[in-house]
Parts: structure tokens; sequence; C-alpha cells
């Protein structure tokens, strides 16, 4: 098996610690509108992977207030979901759910724009196959070309995984697929996701990561060892791209180069 080799953090961590939930919601608003017009001046278009999670959930729902909404032609935004649920697209734990209620339905956007994981067919890696062919479709490209995102939202959960690339799972180590379907043994479930190759061909991925809960796991990724198999979220570091991490004070709290 070939494993990947993703850029790791340098002393020069993009590493952003906020007082509050809030104030890093608000400074992730900031960053993710910014990047929209950039990309948008730039190629009358911005692709964006939503995550799943309370986390960016709030974001969402600051996106969709009328303060932060008036700022983006969203006509210009495509939307896609680096991961998904296998549940139907009204399930109570979709993430496409989640995303529309918080934040597409109070957009001015058409059909055309948003590509979820049709996470409603029985196989859940016929899902995942699907909707690599639609993301090859909407980027017009073909194999072994990749998509290339300009940005792409992901959390961290207290286990090190990050989209559904979980512990433990091949999926982590991914070197041809775009999206798979992995089985987490934890879960009793199939996951859809982004891979590694996917994730690490985009112009940016920005990290949300609020809580206590994750701050032992967090320092694992950003100054333990690299051990990928055990906390996924270290398999993130776009090669030709950027990669920030918005942090608040508890989920920092046992980085020790943060220490004054």
């Amino acid at each position: 098996m070939t494993f990947l080799t993703p850029r790791m953090p340098s002393p020069q961590r993009d590493i952003h610690v906020y007082p509050t939930p809030h104030a890093l919601l608000e400074a992730a608003a900031r960053h993710l509108l910014d990047h929209a017009r950039q990309a948008i001046d730039a190629r009358d278009s911005f692709t964006l992977a939503l995550a799943g999670g309370s986390t960016p959930k709030g974001l969402y729902a600051m996106l969709a207030d009328p303060p932060l909404r008036s700022q983006l032609d969203w006509t210009k935004v495509r939307f896609f979901w680096g991961d998904e649920r296998h549940v139907p697209p009204d399930h109570a734990e979709s993430n496409y759910r989640m995303a529309h209620e918080a934040l597409l339905r109070h957009l001015p956007l058409a059909g055309a724009q948003v590509h979820r994981v049709p996470s409603e067919l029985p196989d859940a890696q016929t899902a995942a196959d699907q909707y690599e062919a639609v993301l090859r479709e909407q980027f017009d490209l073909s194999e072994p070309d990749v998509p290339r995102f300009d940005l792409i939202l992901l959390g961290m959960g207290p286990d090190g995984h990050t989209a559904s690339l979980f512990p433990g799972t091949r999926a982590v180590h991914e070197t041809s697929r775009l999206v798979t379907a992995p089985w987490v043994e934890t879960l009793q479930a199939s996951r859809i996701t982004f891979t590694p190759v996917l994730l690490n061909h985009a112009r940016h991925v920005t990290f949300l990561i609020c809580g206590q809960a994750k701050a032992d796991t967090l320092h694992s990724v950003l100054e333990g060892p690299f051990q990928p198999d055990a906390v996924p979220a270290q398999i993130v570091g776009p090669r030709d791209g950027a990669l920030t991490w918005f942090v608040d004070r508890e989920a920092g709290g046992a980085l020790t180069f943060l220490e004054p």
C-alpha cells in the first residue's frame, strides 16, 4: 500500500486561537467570505465543501443572518459536502439537512448550485461512487485529474477523526478514490467521505475546533508523532494549498507552543 505524506505543520503554524466559540465563528465567517470573494473575482465561482457538526452549524447560522448574508453574491457559490451519514437527506442526522436548515434555505440559490451526497441509496459505496462522478462532472474533469476545491471546511472529533476518516479505517490511506464509504466499527455504520486525495488537493482547508474535550487530541494532531491511523486529522495537509486552524481557547488548552 502506498502511504500519503502530507505537508506537516511547520513552526509557523497558521493557527488562530479565540477566547470563545462565538469569537471563533465570527472570525471563521470573515475568513470564508474573504476566500469566497477572492475566488469569485478570480474564477467567477466559489466551490465550498461543507462539514457537519455543531461548530459548523453555528457558522452557517451566522452566515445566514442578514448582516453577513448580504456581503456575498451567493449565486456564484457551489456547495458540496465533505462527508455524509448513510441516511436519507431528510433524516435528523443528515449533514445535508443540517446545512439546509441552518444556511441554504435562507440564501438565493438555484438547485444546480447544491450538490448533496446521494446518501439515501441502499449501498453506501454506490453512493460514494455516484458522488465522485458528480464531482468530476461539476469540475469538468476525468480521471486521473483531481477536483480542486476553493475551500473545504472540516471539524475534528475527540477521537481525531475528520470528515468521516475514522481511526483504523483504510480510507485514511486511500490513494486513488476521491470519495469512499468506510465501515466505522465504533458506529456500526457506513459513512461517505472525501478521501485524502481530494482533501489534500484543495486550495484551502480550514478546521473549526471547539471544546475542552478535543484539547488532548488537538495536541496529538499538532505536536505528537505522525500517526494518522490513530489521529486521522494528521493526514490533512494540502500539498499546494493552505491549511488553517480556527481553535477556541478550551480546544487549544493543551498546545504547548501557545504557552506564554
